[in-house]
């Protein structure tokens, strides 16, 4: 193979695997959406790191992700979802993927914060806060 041609497949496999990475970090975003959306903790503790931090209402938490799983079921059941929709979504300077929702339950809204971590060569949250607004 020529060197043109090398240096070709070299750059197009660079850019699959780059297209494939921005692609799993949008993937657990819209998936994590849909389970707040649904009001789901047991589908959102799918997603969860080993542990997590969780802050609802400025308290802010460590919890392993079964607790976390139970905290955030009590948050759900307390103020069920009427509508959850991202608004922001980007990477820190280092890279971290995060992304900020507005979640709304009867009058009340909640800003929503989670940052985004590579674990076991998957993308996990390992933080998620919800503040009222």
């Amino acid at each position: 193979m020529s060197i043109n041609k090398s240096l070709f497949v070299l750059v197009l496999a660079f850019l699959t695997f780059s297209w494939v990475s921005g692609q799993n970090k949008q993937d657990i975003i819209e998936q994590v959406r849909e389970t707040i959306k649904a009001g789901s903790a047991k589908e959102l503790a799918k997603f969860l790191n080993q542990t997590v931090d969780v802050m609802i209402d400025e308290q802010l938490q460590t919890y392993s992700k079964a607790q976390a799983e139970f905290v955030l079921r009590d948050f759900f059941k307390a103020h069920p979802a009427a509508e959850f929709s991202i608004i922001h979504q980007g990477s820190s300077k280092g890279g971290q993927p995060f992304a900020i929702g507005l979640y709304k339950s009867g009058a009340e809204t909640y800003r929503v914060f989670m940052k985004i971590k590579a674990a076991d060569k998957q993308q996990l949250v390992h933080e998620i806060r919800f503040s009222k607004e």
